[in-house]
């Protein structure tokens, strides 16, 4: 299982977030990354390193090509996560709406 702290941290910078969100749509290079930043192809390869290392990205050779995916367990740990707090609010809202339930109006 990836390690969500890692992962947390490879969220909290938006042109990691913008290179999922384009990898949500599929597969693509490297300089597919790139085209839609201000930033030099190295300076993208150092962020796909961060989201390689987080778990949320895989990457493979193919000839000169390495292009990038997202990562289903990395994306699924997350999720995981994420279902664990919803469900808990979910009982905080059920306790809030019995108590509220057994009050009788003045």
């Amino acid at each position: 299982m990836p390690n969500l702290d890692a992962t947390f941290s490879a969220l909290a910078d938006p042109t990691r977030r913008a290179i999922l969100a384009r990898l949500a749509l599929g597969e693509a290079t490297v300089m597919e990354l790139a085209a839609p930043f201000a930033m030099t192809q190295p300076a993208v390869s150092r962020h796909l390193k961060v989201l390689e290392g987080a778990g949320l990205i895989i990457r493979r050779a193919e000839g000169t090509r390495r292009p990038c995916r997202l990562a289903p367990a990395g994306i699924e740990a997350i999720d995981q996560w994420l279902t664990m707090l919803r469900e808990a609010l979910a009982r905080n809202y059920d306790r809030l709406d019995a108590v509220l339930a057994a009050m009788t109006p003045k």
